[in-house]
């Protein structure tokens, strides 16, 4: 049976080491891998990876991702008490999901959301 695992976006980023501290001390991931080129890495929390590169000579660019959670309320607590840069509070969509939204160092946006009850 074909059934799909995980995903791991991939984000750009202006300054990778910079980035790396963002997402482990703002949003408490941590360094899986780094690769020896120094231009890669991966941050992992839970069951999330985020794949982090580095584009230079040019604005990164933003990308969003969603990334789905239990106890939204407390993770938004958790990041805010870090520093993290919380660009919307909790809100509920007109979909029924309640998210709130993230952006890094690199104005890639985190959308940390709360999926529908059954």
């Amino acid at each position: 049976m074909i059934r799909l695992r995980r995903i791991a976006p991939e984000l750009p980023v202006g300054n990778l080491e910079r980035s790396l501290k963002y997402y482990q001390e703002k949003l408490g991931f941590k360094v899986a891998l780094r690769m020896p080129s120094g231009d890669y890495a991966i941050v992992e929390r839970d069951d999330i990876a985020i794949h982090l590169f580095q584009r230079s000579g040019e604005k990164p660019g933003s990308m969003a991702i969603h990334v789905f959670v239990d106890d939204l309320e407390g993770l938004r607590e958790e990041l805010s008490g870090r520093g993290a840069q919380i660009t919307q509070p909790i809100v509920r969509k007109p979909w029924g999901n309640r998210d709130f939204r993230v952006r890094d160092d690199a104005e890639n946006e985190i959308k940390f959301t709360e999926p529908l009850e059954d």
